[in-house]
């Protein structure tokens, strides 16, 4: 395998060219799941794979229920598809309780402490109530559980790794919590090596090919599991070799067929870049700071031509118009340039503005 057969092979598997669904529940479901604590930039992630739909489209697709936004993978924000949360949640549950761990000693929250905040939780949420961040810190300090510093992310996170809350609708602008089993009341479940074996499996379907520390890397699974993940799954696998290094990916694709320049207008955390440890492919020379907001590590939107990262952009909304702004690391042709024209009236189509 050649650097650009990896590059080509990343695009058409992330559904960035050739893309198969037009559902999102679909989208997500073949991804597994979806980096989302940027919420806009987690819709417009689902919307560029999605030929001709919408931001509407995308937020009716989560007021459905279809599609879920809570924390999972990496105890960070992500958008699953209702009917694969539970099983990946009771799969990776033990390493959200790990990375946290440490959190929970210094801000004094124990089983106790955890016990009587999700109590809480279900007594203002019952029958289908939905309340913001702040009305939820207000009941949680109520029934005299203390909500300072990051205490309450963590009471809030832990409820979600339990299965008990998840994201509801947005009131205007905020966001709602609501319980998950009155949310979506679906409780399908996967015995641990079917879970193991199907998470790994959508992984290398959807990300490949990749590697096993990038495998490791976006579940968040030990090493130990993600090898065993790898011996479960590997019948529906095929490996490729570059630089030494072994890749993983479904054998449904050999030999793209894509037709250049293909330009992209990923958002920040797009699973194109956030979900491999080894970013260089999609990197090329450019080091992994100029595309990262210095102070916060916030990936910035980047323009990718022809599976490579070549610059970066934004977006200014102002009523019914959005301007998009570039900064480019390299001098591209003028058919490059005219690509990202049609990549900015796509993301604008995608807005309706």
């Amino acid at each position: 395998m050649s650097d650009l057969q990896l590059t080509q092979l990343r695009l058409v598997n992330q559904q960035l060219v050739q893309p198969m669904f037009t559902k999102p529940s679909d989208l997500v479901a073949w991804f597994g799941a979806v980096q989302a604590q940027d919420y806009a930039a987690s819709k417009w992630a689902l919307g560029l794979r999605l030929p001709n739909t919408t931001d509407a489209a995308i937020e009716q697709a989560i007021a459905d229920k279809s599609i879920i936004r809570t924390w999972a993978f990496r105890g960070t924000l992500h958008l699953i598809a209702a009917d694969d949360l539970r099983w990946m949640l009771a799969l990776v549950r033990h390493r959200l309780e790990s990375i946290s761990r440490s959190y929970y000693r210094k801000l004094e929250l124990n089983e106790a402490i955890f016990a009587k905040s999700h109590a809480a939780m279900v007594r203002v949420l019952e029958g289908g109530q939905q309340l913001t961040r702040p009305e939820l810190k207000l009941a949680l300090s109520q029934a005299g559980i203390l909500t300072h510093d990051l205490r309450l992310n963590f009471l809030m996170n832990n409820a979600a790794y339990d299965g008990l809350i998840c994201c509801g609708n947005r009131r205007g602008k905020e966001f709602t919590f609501t319980l998950l089993n009155e949310w979506s009341p679906g409780v399908k479940q996967l015995e641990r090596d079917e879970a193991l074996a199907t998470l790994t499996i959508r992984y290398f379907t959807s990300h490949g090919p990749a590697t096993l520390p990038d495998f490791v890397w976006w579940s968040g699974l030990t090493i130990t599991e993600a090898r065993e993940g790898l011996e479960l799954a590997k019948s529906a696998l095929v490996t490729k070799t570059l630089n030494g290094q072994t890749y993983w990916m479904a054998p449904a694709i050999s030999n793209p067929n894509i037709i250049l320049p293909t330009v992209h207008l990923l958002p920040s955390f797009d699973e194109y870049l956030v979900a491999y440890k080894d970013r260089s492919a999609a990197l090329g020379p450019l080091d992994f700071s100029q595309i990262v907001s210095a102070g916060n590590g916030i990936f910035s939107p980047v323009i990718v031509v022809d599976g490579r990262v070549v610059g970066t952009w934004k977006r200014t909304i102002k009523k019914d118009t959005v301007t998009i702004d570039t900064h480019l690391f390299f001098t591209l042709s003028d058919e490059q340039q005219q690509a990202i024209a049609l990549a900015s009236r796509q993301y604008r189509d995608f807005l309706e503005l």
